[in-house]
């Protein structure tokens, strides 16, 4: 079944038992709603780049970015069910792993000399709308954990907070592979 009328008065609840109902506009719902909006993107992200021969530089080896995407919201899901009160737990090896990947991606790309403009391509332009929603669910994540209303792990909110890096690296990525030239703005 698709729906319950549970929440149309304007409620919903999450998986700690016992807790009373909540209300939709209140901080976990809004939190939990952002990162099924960036989860939802990464999906639109993965289905373009799919569409190219995007490969992801991992070590001595390369991956296809939809590997890096779908692991990515694999893990997005083990931070919604953390955060809708699930026994689930994102562990350092996730933050190690999207550190490494991060960190191979920078070194192929040449350095950042100043702020550009989204846009060089249009992955580039998706990963790039990915990356604020990104910041957007991190800002959300540390909002709740600091009020106290769902304590996050460390190594959660360091994911979060590493996500919108890898995202911007995967962005000047597909445009560096697509040959396109990042613009900076001109300040006029």
């Amino acid at each position: 079944m698709l729906y319950t009328r549970k929440g149309d008065h304007g409620t919903t609840r999450d998986f700690v038992r016992g807790q009373p109902r909540i209300s939709k506009a209140s901080d976990l719902p809004e939190a939990l709603g952002t990162l099924d909006e960036l989860n939802s993107f990464l999906g639109v992200c993965k289905a373009r780049g799919a569409r190219e021969p995007f490969l992801v530089p991992n070590g001595k080896r390369s991956m296809r970015a939809v590997r890096v995407l779908q692991d990515v919201q694999e893990t997005l899901f083990i931070v919604q069910a953390q955060v809708a009160g699930a026994p689930k737990k994102v562990g350092r090896g996730k933050v190690d792993a999207i550190e490494r990947l991060t960190d191979s991606i920078e070194k192929t790309l040449p350095p950042i000399t100043s702020f550009t403009i989204a846009g060089a391509t249009e992955l580039s332009a998706l990963l790039d709308v990915a990356r604020t929603l990104a910041r957007r669910a991190e800002r959300r994540l540390v909002g709740i954990h600091e009020t106290g209303q769902r304590p996050l792990t460390k190594h959660t909110l360091a994911y979060a907070n590493r996500l919108s890096s890898l995202l911007f690296a995967l962005a000047r990525l597909a445009s560096n592979q697509s040959g396109a030239r990042e613009r900076a703005p001109r300040y006029r």
